[in-house]
Order: structure tokens, then C-alpha cells, then sequence
């Protein structure tokens, strides 16, 4: 059981839905339950707000927002609410790929290189035999990355410059291995061929076609939209607002913000093979190639436990595919800080569905999605909202139980080498840049990109823990080496690696 102090907020959360949502009941749900459903699995996930919009036989059947945009306040949210889609915004750089393609300006197999002769990987045979089709389907061999572009002050083009820097995990095509920095690469590719930027590429020739007047490509341009949910996340067990992040700086990977009013409208033109009211925006055999299995992704045993139905799962051109009950599946997740995006289609159905909430870490979305394809799919009818927060109630009672352990383990009543002074100074690392360490109040102080500055605590010998001053952030470990005169040679920060003081 959940503790009471992560039980309130989700009740607040509850109260504030009848507050706040006057047109709560407004438009008539498609099945029955399903309202109470949605509301029943917010009130389990501890989230604000939700909006959801379904599209059945190109016509949208169902759009309503339910809940708050900030927890404490009483704005409802409505279909045209503001939410960061994250890592939703790959299929829409693919479709914007796929135009080009149309028109003869890429080829899906042409090599990377033709477009961008600097692009640059760690193995000089992946740099030259990587294709702007490997570039969409995670297989290109490395490891996520994204250390490299979170909250870091590097511009896309200087993200990609130090991509160079990441050592593969795996053989190039030989493992799926999800990856943003390259769908960044891949939108740099448009201004290759156009002299016109990703972010004006897709607004001019996406979203205005498609009259998805509220969507915006970066977080920089919706500084003029009302409307916008605030983004929510649990910290030390309580939910509450935290800040906008901005993705801005890997815009082809993430950084889209729209509404459920205008991603409708999205996925309406995908299951239409790229027409949109009588008007082609792709062609249908550039549809077919980007829901095409590219790369194999194998399930794992929690997802063959959940869907002993699902066969078949791999990557597309920017969408994740599925068996599903004998229908194919096309979809994609997004997940921003204290957001989440999941878009669904099952053309054979002809249904496609959009949820987005202000919230994170939470099933809800696929919770949602999945209780409406059971509907039309004639599935058995299961709740899972429960299923789902039964394996999350277990999984973070593990993670607390492996923290506890951690602690237990903590060697007690050591000290470092050396006095707090020695331990001051910069340490560099090639792929992420320079951190610093200064004595403030008698403290070490850890500043790194701009939003990662927090004091610095002794755990045990050599070993200490950041404590982020954005507790957002949580916490991290460092361990210190000495070399054979006894003084700092450097520092290795879990997630990011070895750094080298500077002399």
C-alpha cells in the first residue's frame, strides 16, 4: 500500500477534477464507462490534468480534457491545453523526411555522409555506412546518450559534434538501442536540402497544411500560446509542479508542444495513407515505408505477461509497431520532464487515439490507450490502471528497498584522503564538457550545465553525493582518484563517466 502522504495529493488531485472541469460530462463518451475510467486511473496515478481525442473512420468521435493544468489551481484542461509531446515529434520529423523523399531530394538509403560530410560516430566504418534510414530506427549501435543533451547548454550542432565522443554499445544494425541524438542528426539533414530549418520545415509544411494552428516546434516559439499545462513530478514521494524544461536543443527528437485538438488532426492524416480532407501531404507509399518493421525488438517478460496476444514487436521510421489481438499497432510514447504523450493508430480499424498529461513516471497513458483499443477490438475488458500500478507499487518498493541497501552498505566513520580543498577545481571530460568544484561556506560545491549545481557530501573513503540544489534532480554519486603522489588525478560520476582534473 501506498504511504498516506502519497495518497493526499492524488486526493486533492480528485476534488479539484469537479472544481475545475465544468464541462466535465460535455461530450458524450463513445462507450460507456470510459469517463469514469479515466477518471478512477488519474485518481490511482496521481495526475492533474489529461486530454485525450479519438479518431474513428476519419472522423474525430471523442475529445475532452479532464482535470486541472496545476495542481492547486481550478483552470480546467480542454482539447486545445498545451503539452510538450516529447519523443511523439520523431514520427512527425519522419513524415518531413518522407516529403523530401517525395519530392527527390533524399533517399531513405542514401549514406548519412551525402548530406551532412561532418557528421562523425566513434568507428569510422558506422560514420560512413550509416544511412538516413538507420538514423530513424535506433539501430545505429549506440548508447542512449543523453547526458549529452539534457539540460546541457550544447546547441544541436554541438551535440552532434560531440556524438563522435560516444563509444557503441552493440554492432552497428545489430541491436535496437533507442537513441535521440540521431533523429536530431536526421533533422538537420532538412536544412541540407532546403536552406529552410527543421523548426520552420515542420511548422510550414506540417502544421499549417494540417491547420494545427496551436502547435508549436520548440519550447522558444509557444512563449505567446495561452493555455499551457504546467508540467508535475513526484519528489521525495509527493507530486507537485516543476518547471518547463526545455528540449529545444534536440527539436527533431522532442521538442514539439501542441494540443489534443490538433494532434487529431495528426493522426487522422496517418491513418488516411497522408491524405488530410482530400489533400496529400505524403504519399501512401511513403506511408507504408514508415510503418514498416525496420528494426526487431524483442519483448521482454513483464510485456509478454501483459500481452500474451503480442507476438511481433519492432521499430519503424519513427514509430514503435505491435501485434495486437491480430491487428497491427502503430504507436509511439513520449515522455518530457512532468509530462507524457502517447499516440496510437490501428489502421486496419481505422482508429487512432492521442492522450497527453502533466505528469510523469506514471502508466496512466498506456493505461488509457489501452482500455480504449481493448473496446474496439472486442478484447476482454480488464483494468489496466491496476494491473499496470500494481507492477509500479512493486518496482518502486524495490528501488526503495536497493536505496535502503545502498545506505545499509554505506562503510561509516571514514573520511576522505584529503582535505575538501584538494577535491576543488575543474575536471573535464571529452564528450561532456567541464564540471567545477569550489569551496563555498566550507562545502564543496558541484556546478556543471547550468540547472546541475549542488552541494557536495561525504559518503564514505573517496566516495561522495551530490545533492542537486533542483531537487527535481535527486541525487548523484561521485568517487574521486588519487594518483601515485597522492594527489586528486580525477573523478568518476556515475551516468557520465571518468573525468580527468585539469593540471
Amino acid at each position: 500500500m501506498r504511504s498516506q502522504k502519497a495518497q493526499l495529493p492524488g486526493v486533492i488531485v480528485f476534488l479539484l477534477f469537479f472544481a475545475a472541469s465544468n464541462d466535465l460530462f460535455a461530450q458524450a463518451e463513445p462507450f460507456g464507462g470510459l469517463n469514469a475510467y479515466i477518471l478512477k486511473s488519474m485518481k490511482e496515478w496521481e495526475t492533474p490534468g489529461l486530454a485525450i481525442a479519438i479518431v474513428r473512420d476519419d472522423s474525430v468521435i471523442f475529445m475532452k480534457g479532464y482535470g486541472v493544468t496545476k495542481m492547486g489551481e481550478s483552470t480546467p484542461v480542454t482539447p486545445k491545453t498545451i503539452f510538450a509531446i516529447a519523443s511523439t515529434t520523431k514520427a512527425m520529423t519522419v513524415a518531413c523526411l518522407g516529403m523530401l523523399v517525395d519530392e527527390g531530394k533524399i533517399k531513405w538509403d542514401d549514406p548519412v555522409t551525402k548530406y551532412l560530410p561532418w557528421f562523425q560516430l566513434y568507428d569510422p566504418y558506422v560514420t560512413r555506412e550509416m544511412m538516413v534510414r538507420d538514423l530513424l530506427c535506433h539501430r545505429s549501435g549506440l548508447e542512449r546518450g543523453d547526458n549529452l543533451w539534457y539540460l546541457s547548454p550544447y546547441s544541436r550542432e554541438e551535440v552532434l559534434r560531440r556524438v563522435r565522443f560516444l563509444k557503441p554499445s552493440w554492432s552497428f544494425r545489430s541491436h535496437y538501442g533507442y537513441n535521440n541524438i540521431m533523429f536530431v542528426a536526421a533533422g538537420q539533414i532538412i536544412p541540407s536540402v532546403t536552406t529552410t530549418s527543421w523548426d520552420d520545415f515542420i511548422s510550414e509544411r506540417l502544421f499549417v497544411p494540417l491547420g494545427m494552428t496551436r502547435t508549436r516546434p520548440n519550447l522558444k516559439s509557444s512563449g505567446a500560446l495561452d493555455d499551457v499545462a504546467t508540467p508535475h513530478s513526484r519528489i521525495e514521494g509527493t507530486m507537485g509542479p516543476i518547471r518547463m524544461a526545455s528540449y529545444d536543443n534536440i527539436g527533431p527528437a522532442g521538442s514539439v508542444l501542441s494540443c489534443v485538438r490538433d494532434m487529431s488532426t495528426w493522426v487522422r492524416l496517418n491513418l488516411n495513407g497522408g491524405v488530410i480532407d482530400g489533400r496529400r501531404i505524403m504519399s501512401s507509399e511513403v506511408v507504408r515505408e514508415i510503418q514498416t518493421p525496420q528494426t526487431v525488438i524483442r519483448p521482454d517478460s513483464l510485456d509478454r505477461a501483459l500481452r500474451p496476444s503480442n507476438h511481433f514487436m519492432s521499430y519503424g521510421l519513427g514509430w514503435t509497431l505491435r501485434d495486437y489481438f491480430g491487428r497491427k499497432l502503430v504507436q509511439h510514447d513520449g515522455a518530457y520532464d512532468g509530462m507524457q504523450a502517447r499516440v496510437v493508430l490501428v489502421p486496419e480499424e481505422r482508429l487512432g487515439l492521442v492522450i497527453l498529461i502533466n505528469a510523469e513516471h506514471t502508466d496512466l497513458p498506456e493505461s488509457v490507450a489501452y482500455r480504449i483499443v481493448d473496446h474496439y477490438l472486442g478484447a476482454p475488458v480488464r483494468d489496466w490502471s491496476a494491473e499496470l500500478l500494481d507492477i509500479s507499487e512493486k518496482q518502486r518498493e524495490k528501488n526503495d528497498a536497493e536505496e535502503k541497501k545502498k545506505s545499509d552498505e554505506r562503510v561509516k566513520g571514514t573520511k576522505p584522503s584529503l582535505a575538501l580543498e584538494a577535491y576543488a577545481g575543474s575536471y573535464d571530460n571529452q564528450t561532456y564538457g567541464t564540471a567545477n568544484l569550489t569551496m563555498q561556506g566550507g562545502k564543496l560545491q558541484f556546478s556543471f550545465y547550468p540547472q546541475h549545481v549542488g552541494i557536495v557530501e561525504h559518503w564514505n573513503y573517496d566516495t561522495f553525493q551530490i545533492v542537486w540544489n533542483y531537487r527535481y534532480l535527486g541525487k548523484d554519486m561521485i568517487t574521486f582518484t588519487l594518483g601515485s603522489d597522492g594527489k586528486v588525478e580525477g573523478m568518476k560520476w556515475d551516468g557520465f563517466g571518468e573525468f580527468r582534473k585539469s593540471k
